[in-house]
């Protein structure tokens, strides 16, 4: 079963998220904030993660830099984020996420988009 990290400070979209991908057949963890997720990371492999930028204590790109800097297994990172500008998306590359969505999201278009990058087919 493929394991997905959901890193947000927001309980309602963790659980929303989360909803959507077990119901499709994912084992789905969740972290409040980049520290959590990276130490949840340092502990269990996982297929994808799916990241907030904008969360207390250390945001997305902080903590997407600081996972691509350990020696562990890599997986895809989404980041998913209000945050609508070039900017930001610029960012978000450079601290090494593979995919940049802007929110609110369709369940439709978010399990399309799991499905490719954890190899699932679409």
């Amino acid at each position: 079963m493929k394991r997905i990290l959901i890193v947000d400070d927001a309980a309602t979209i963790r659980l929303f998220n989360r909803q959507i991908l077990e119901k499709a057949g994912y084992h789905v963890d969740e972290a409040v904030n980049g520290i959590e997720a990276l130490e949840k990371s340092l502990l269990n492999p996982y297929d994808l993660y799916l990241v907030d930028v904008n969360m207390p204590m250390q945001d997305g790109f902080s903590f997407l830099r600081e996972l691509r800097a350990q020696a562990i297994p890599q997986a895809p990172a989404v980041m998913i984020t209000t945050e609508a500008g070039e900017h930001d998306r610029q960012q978000a590359w450079e601290s090494g996420a593979n995919y940049y969505l802007t929110k609110p999201i369709k369940p439709e278009a978010l399990l399309r988009l799991v499905h490719v990058l954890t190899g699932k087919g679409a």
